[in-house]
């Protein structure tokens, strides 16, 4: 007996809006903030979890010499669903978030760093990722709220900065979609 039964486009359409509804209909109250992201697959792994959690954008930040090509190869081209804006400055993206109300977490593991899985949540919310070799800037670490990591088991003390972020968003978003609605 065959157990896997793919599924196709159509069935997997079902469940979603239209393509033209879905750019109206609100988004998720969550920003990732890349600071100083340099890789084109990273920028579009994080597009790509944007999309698949409905989130209101992503701010790549810093100077950046992004190849279109691999970006939309490792988007999927999803970037024409996802609000994605490029800023010159991580620091002043933060602190219009900061003047707008919005809580600010930076995903880096250091001193005061707290275990992702043990905060909650409150929308809106920010979270900030760092340079693949540098992590989180110390500007932007001095403006979050809190600083949170991800416990390593195993004998690695990193991960690929894409995949940290997804497993945090993915606590972080499904968290704030099941607050009450202002």
């Amino acid at each position: 007996m065959d157990l896997k039964i793919q599924l196709t486009k159509q069935d997997l359409r079902k469940t979603k809006p239209a393509r033209d509804e879905y750019l109206t209909q609100p988004k998720i109250p969550l920003v990732l903030v890349l600071d100083n992201v340099t890789s084109s697959h990273n920028i579009g792994a994080f597009i790509r979890l944007a999309d698949a959690f409905a989130i209101e954008k992503v701010i790549v930040c810093g100077e950046l010499t992004i190849s279109d090509k691999k970006l939309n190869k490792a988007s999927r081209n999803e970037a024409k669903w996802v609000c994605v804006e490029y800023s010159d400055s991580t620091t002043s993206s933060l602190q219009t978030l900061l003047d707008e109300g919005y809580t600010l977490y930076s995903i880096e593991l250091c001193h005061e760093s707290v275990d992702y899985s043990d905060v909650t949540y409150p929308s809106p919310c920010v979270l900030v990722l760092g340079n693949e070799r540098k992590g989180v800037s110390e500007a932007a670490l001095k403006l979050s709220h809190q600083h949170i990591h991800i416990p390593m088991f195993g004998m690695g003390n990193s991960l690929n900065v894409s995949t940290a972020g997804a497993i945090v968003l993915a606590d972080c978003a499904n968290q704030i979609r099941k607050l009450p609605q202002a």
